[in-house]
């Protein structure tokens, strides 16, 4: 005789409050959205009444047109900034360095460095974590070439770089970011596989035993995943502010004292000189993405080339010197070099590409 299973009272009754907290989850967040756009959408106007009534300043004269912009876009870029690190905080509870790490173990090079930089825009990153990370990876079965390649992309295509881009910029130039970003993560990860250079790799790292790795993946509700957006935001805005505000500082010198168009004479299509000069001037400079995109918007709007000014931002937030220096502790100079020389490369091509195409 076939029996039927009757599915527990307690049971569907944790289910329905279950999804009537989701429900009502989503239902706040669409209000949030809402509220932040109406919100959004009055900044410039705002702005302008600040700087002509209750400054008294003449928009079109350099300090005007200066402090209009600064008073524009310190809470534009701090409220693009709060939405996409809430969002990303949530998108970041799907994922674990642990569970990175089982994802990527064992795969054969070419598949695992396009998966190791895909994963790399959305798995929790910052410098102090490179040699932890880098440790865990390799001791794990991860191929030196893969691993770099995450190396390269998690702070290369930086997801809070990408929405302010896409925010300032439109769709084109923030696909363009990304996907000339990836691909540098890609080959040069590709490449640094194919020279096998494990034997510059410091020898104490393969001789670390680490634990199996394991880690809990509970399943996690909503109102965890929102907790930890917040959590995200208190924790990256609280740190990266500062530096927003002496972006967007720089950003409205250049825009309110340099001339139109100055900057194409030293950053633009025809100086050839200009996307290496860039990248030499972005590798020793120590930004954050929020931090740097202010930077960008104002040399463009002054004339600079966009392969040059990519080339410069690629080369502050993915060839940092603080990142090096930490990287020393795991990797020989050898390897470093080829790892700076790679990617550098990388950047450069990049940069005359854009320049002549775009």
């Amino acid at each position: 005789m076939k029996t039927t299973e009757v599915e527990s009272p307690k049971v569907s009754v944790g289910k329905a409050s279950g999804a009537k907290a989701s429900w009502k989850w989503f239902a706040v967040a669409a209000l949030g959205v809402v509220a932040w756009w109406l919100i959004y959408r009055e900044l410039q106007p705002t702005a302008a009444w600040l700087t002509v009534s209750a400054l008294r300043l003449d928009r079109a004269s350099h300090l005007g047109s200066a402090v209009e912009f600064f008073l524009f876009e310190v809470p534009k870029v701090m409220m693009l900034l709060t939405l996409v690190v809430f969002g990303v905080g949530i998108v970041r509870s799907f994922f674990t360095p642990a569970r990175t790490r089982s994802i990527l173990a064992g795969k054969r090079e070419s598949a695992g460095n396009v998966l190791a930089a895909m994963l790399g825009v959305v798995t929790p990153f910052c410098s102090c974590s490179a040699v932890p990370l880098f440790i865990g990876f390799v001791t794990t079965g991860v191929p030196l070439g893969v691993t770099l390649s995450f190396l390269i992309s998690a702070p290369m295509v930086n997801e809070v770089a990408l929405v302010l881009l896409f925010g300032l910029f439109g769709w084109r130039v923030a696909a363009l970011y990304a996907g000339t970003g990836l691909l540098i993560a890609i080959v040069a990860g590709w490449t640094i596989g194919r020279l096998k250079l494990e034997r510059f790799v410091e020898p104490w790292v393969y001789a670390t035993q680490l634990g199996d790795g394991a880690e809990q993946d509970a399943e996690l509700s909503w109102s965890d995943r929102e907790r930890a957006g917040r959590e995200a935001v208190g924790d990256i805005v609280g740190k990266v502010w500062p530096y927003v505000l002496a972006g967007i500082a720089v950003g409205a010198g250049i825009h309110g004292y340099v001339p139109e168009n100055f900057m194409a004479s030293i950053m633009g299509k025809s100086a050839w000189w200009s996307v290496p000069l860039a990248v030499l001037i972005g590798i020793p400079m120590y930004s954050n993405a929020a931090g740097i995109i202010p930077v960008v918007q104002a040399l463009l709007g002054k004339g600079a080339a966009l392969g040059t000014v990519l080339a410069f931002m690629m080369s502050v937030i993915g060839l940092s010197l603080p990142e090096t220096i930490i990287l020393r502790k795991v990797l020989r100079p050898t390897l470093i070099g080829v790892f700076v020389g790679v990617v550098a490369s990388g950047i450069l091509i990049v940069g005359y590409i854009f320049n002549l195409i775009m």
